[in-house]
C-alpha cells in the first residue's frame, strides 16, 4: 500500500478535470430538460472541490459525468488526460474501477460484511484474492480512524463510522478522483467534520483531487475552491482566500 495522507503537497499547474461547454440534455422534444447548460470547469490535483448551489441546480449531474457514469450530451470533457466522451463500455467501466472512487450520502454497506470485507469489495470485484484484499482495507480502514472496527457489522456502527467505512472503501484502490455526493448530509455536526477534514487530507496530495457536492454551509470552509452553482451553470468560483477575505470584510462592516 502506498495511500498516505500528508499534510502538504505541491498543486500541479496541470488540471486532472476540464470541462468546456459541457451540457446534458434528459429526455427529448417538449419533454427535454437541460441539467448542465455550458459547464467549464478546470480541478486541480491536491485541491477539494467544493460544488454548491440549491438542490436541482445540476451539482449531482455534474460529477456523474465527471465520473462517467452519465454520458454529456455535448462538450469537451478531460479526466486525468483521458478524453472521457471517447470511453466505451468496458474500457469505460476500466476506467472508472481504476482512477475514481465514490462517496455517496446513502453508505450503500452490504449488512453481513465486517467492516473490513465491506471496504475490500472493490479490489474483490477487481480480481484481488479475497484474504489480499481485505489485508489492503483493513490497513486503509486504520488510516481513517478504525482499526478497532475491522470486524464490526454496519448494524454495530454509528453513521459516521460507516462513513469512513464508505471513504476507506472509495479509496482502497488508491483513485486519483474522489467524488463525493452529499457526504455529510446524514451526519451530526461532529461526526461531519470529521469526514471532511479526512477527506481534505485525502485531497491534498499530488496528483489527486476531491469532488464534494454539498448543501451543507457547516463545510463550506474546507474547500480551496467553491464552485456556486445555479441552473445548470456555474454562477462562480471563489477559493478559499477569496471566502477568507469576504468573511474579513463581513466582520469589519458588522461591528462598524
Amino acid at each position: 500500500m502506498t495511500l498516505t495522507f500528508p499534510k502538504l503537497a505541491t498543486t500541479s499547474e496541470q488540471p486532472l478535470v476540464v470541462c468546456r461547454g459541457v451540457t446534458k440534455q434528459f429526455g427529448e422534444g417538449e419533454a427535454a430538460v437541460m441539467a448542465l447548460r455550458g459547464i467549464d470547469l478546470d480541478v486541480y490535483d491536491g485541491q477539494m472541490t467544493l460544488l454548491v448551489g440549491e438542490s436541482g441546480c445540476g451539482k449531482t449531474t455534474l460529477i456523474s459525468v465527471i465520473a462517467g457514469l452519465l454520458d454529456a450530451t455535448n462538450g469537451e470533457l478531460s479526466v486525468l488526460g483521458r478524453d472521457l466522451r471517447k470511453l466505451r463500455g468496458a474500457a469505460l467501466v476500466h476506467f472508472r474501477g481504476g482512477h475514481i472512487g465514490f462517496v455517496f450520502q446513502q453508505y450503500n454497506l452490504l449488512p453481513a460484511l465486517t467492516a473490513a470485507e465491506n471496504a475490500a469489495v472493490p479490489l474483490i470485484i477487481a480480481g484481488v484474492k479475497r484474504h489480499e484484499a481485505v489485508a489492503r482495507a483493513s490497513k486503509v480502514l486504520e488510516m481513517v480512524g478504525l482499526s478497532d472496527k475491522l470486524k464490526s457489522l454496519p448494524s454495530q456502527l454509528s453513521g459516521g463510522q460507516q462513513q469512513r467505512v464508505a471513504i476507506a472503501r472509495a479509496l482502497v484502490h488508491e483513485p486519483k478522483l474522489l467524488v463525493c455526493d452529499e457526504p455529510t448530509a446524514a451526519l451530526d455536526a461532529a461526526s461531519g467534520k470529521m469526514v471532511m477534514e479526512m477527506l481534505k487530507r485525502v485531497a491534498v496530495q499530488q496528483g489527486r483531487a476531491v469532488i464534494v457536492v454539498t448543501q451543507d454551509k457547516r463545510v463550506f470552509d474546507f474547500g480551496d475552491r467553491i464552485v456556486h452553482m445555479s441552473d445548470g451553470r456555474i454562477e462562480r468560483v471563489e477559493t478559499a482566500e477569496e471566502r477568507k477575505k469576504a468573511r474579513q470584510t463581513e466582520g469589519i462592516v458588522a461591528t462598524a
